[in-house]
């Protein structure tokens, strides 16, 4: 586990050991089997993996890295048409998003396990089951690594999450614990998922109400509690960008009062929140046909 957070080289050579990722997944699955979630070594375990999977897309053995990327390329060649779309035109970021990952290996080995459904799975079934707050937030925060990218493994492995195991309730439960660290990671990984627009109604729909009831009134007065408000923000911010719908349904969860609150801190030292709520109010304004119900 220390060895696992020594930098780009160790992650590279632990990937590269035979049978280790292998083994930390087998046992992994037979302490979710024997109902065990709760043990030191799964902790151990989970916080390795975590470490593995962090900067995995950057990371990644050419080889594979080219296999990954070969769809997209093939697809944004042959829809070239210049001065068609900008680079940030919706269009071409839905694209992205939508490019299949090559089809999964029934029985993955080592590296390949990583990004793997089935150790998406486990992940999303320890977050579920296990009381131990280092493997619940491991667990998070190996999702948060794999999902942090542009490319199509990152948006691939958000489908999984969202869409393929259903794993929002099992997140949205991590945003009411009294552990400050496992709801930061939980919204970090929130955050990381609403980026994904195929994907921003249904998180809209199961967690968004969740996301503002655990907004404070004004500028927490910690960090770790600044960095989680301001996280919130953006995850707000992803979904109703798009959305007035999704604008209407902060509107009606009582939203409003608490991000306008939150961005008028004059304070220096916590501001990263206060600049998140008004980046989101901004946002928000921006659907004319909510502005009479913004005014009330």
């Amino acid at each position: 586990r220390n060895m696992s957070s020594a930098g780009p080289e160790g992650r590279k050579k632990m990937r590269e050991c035979e049978g280790l990722i292998d083994s930390l997944v087998y046992y992994i699955q037979g302490a979710i089997a024997d109902h065990e979630p709760n043990d030191k070594a799964t902790e151990n375990c989970v916080c390795i993996l975590h470490n593995l999977s962090y900067q995995l897309e950057i990371e990644l053995p050419e080889s594979y890295a080219q296999s990954i990327y070969m769809q997209r390329r093939n697809i944004s060649n042959n829809d070239k048409t210049p001065g068609c779309f900008g680079t940030r035109s919706r269009k071409v970021k839905e694209k992205q998003q939508d490019t299949p990952l090559p089809e999964e290996k029934s029985n993955p080995k080592g590296v390949e396990s990583l990004w793997h459904s089935t150790l998406i799975r486990i992940y999303l079934s320890l977050i579920a089951k296990s009381t131990r707050n280092y493997t619940q937030e491991a667990s998070l925060g190996a999702l948060q690594n794999l999902t942090a990218g542009t490319g199509p493994m990152p948006f691939a492995v958000a489908r999984t999450v969202v869409q393929k195991a259903g794993g929002l309730p099992s997140i949205r439960a991590m945003l009411h614990g009294s552990q400050p660290a496992v709801k930061k990671t939980a919204v970090s990984l929130l955050r990381n998922l609403s980026r994904n627009t195929s994907l921003q109604n249904d998180i809209a729909r199961e967690v968004l109400p969740d996301l503002v009831s655990i907004l404070p009134e004004c500028v927490p007065g910690c960090e770790v509690a600044c960095e989680t408000t301001a996280s919130i923000c953006y995850t707000l911010f992803n979904l109703t960008q798009s959305s007035s719908h999704n604008a209407r349904l902060l509107l009606s969860a009582h939203g409003l009062p608490k991000v306008i609150a939150i961005s008028m801190n004059d304070g220096n030292m916590f501001s990263k929140a206060s600049r998140a709520a008004s980046v989101l109010l901004y946002s928000l304004w921006s659907h004319t046909d909510l502005h009479s119900a913004y005014k009330k």
